[in-house]
């Protein structure tokens, strides 16, 4: 029993979280349709690939499929976004010092972990405290654009089906982590869950039509 419930969770999470990637495609297309990165955010691909090459690692080293898999598709999504965006931005040596300071981190993380870290059950948990704090940081640091959206009563900047993938990924992958009883996976999760909660009742508090009405109040 338990057994397939863990299946059933590696199969969710799989998919739930190349769901949540896959929202960038939207911004690929609009990047290619109007040939220029405006009203685009190039830092959450840039954070989110760190996100997925420093978790692909972790599932290398604990042999993990399922965290490779979901890794490596959504560390090549970011990397192709990455290049995309570097192509049709007018600042291109601000993107191009961002993505280097990257590769840097990389491999400054690369060399600590690899040589500096020889035993691999200590390796494996530096690593996954590394991938917990820094996916907490990245779920927790749009809670400044949640206030303003609370300020400004509109969600026009908000996805929602971006923020329904972080939600059923952000759960998969809590309750696959506490199967495991792997708490750097289950912890980082429990503020996606959080943070989507949030979302979703800004959505109900703030709904389009209101967004639409209050946008003509005060015009």
């Amino acid at each position: 029993m338990e057994g397939a419930l863990l299946q059933l969770l590696s199969w969710t999470s799989l998919v739930f979280t190349l769901g949540m990637f896959g929202t960038g495609l939207t911004d690929l297309r609009k990047m290619f349709a109007t040939r220029s990165v405006e009203n685009i955010q190039f830092l959450p691909f840039l954070t989110t690939d760190v996100n997925n090459l420093s978790w692909l690692s972790y599932g290398f080293l604990k042999g993990d499929w399922t965290l490779i898999v979901v890794n490596a598709v959504g560390a090549t999504l970011q990397s192709l976004y990455i290049l995309v965006y570097y192509f049709f931005s007018v600042e291109k040596f601000a993107v191009l010092r961002k993505t280097t300071a990257l590769l840097v981190v990389l491999l400054v993380g690369y060399v600590y972990f690899n040589l500096m870290v020889p035993d691999p059950t200590r390796r494996l948990a530096q690593l996954g405290l590394f991938c917990s704090l820094f996916t907490i940081t990245m779920y927790l640091s749009p809670l400044a654009d949640l206030i303003k959206i609370v300020r400004s009563r509109s969600t026009r900047c908000l996805s929602f089906p971006l923020t329904v993938t972080t939600f059923l990924a952000s759960a998969s992958w809590t309750f696959y982590g506490l199967l495991l009883d792997d708490l750097y996976i289950a912890i980082p999760n429990v503020p996606g869950i959080a943070t989507s909660l949030v979302r979703f009742w800004l959505f109900w508090r703030f709904p389009a039509e209101q967004d639409k009405n209050y946008k003509l109040l005060h015009a």
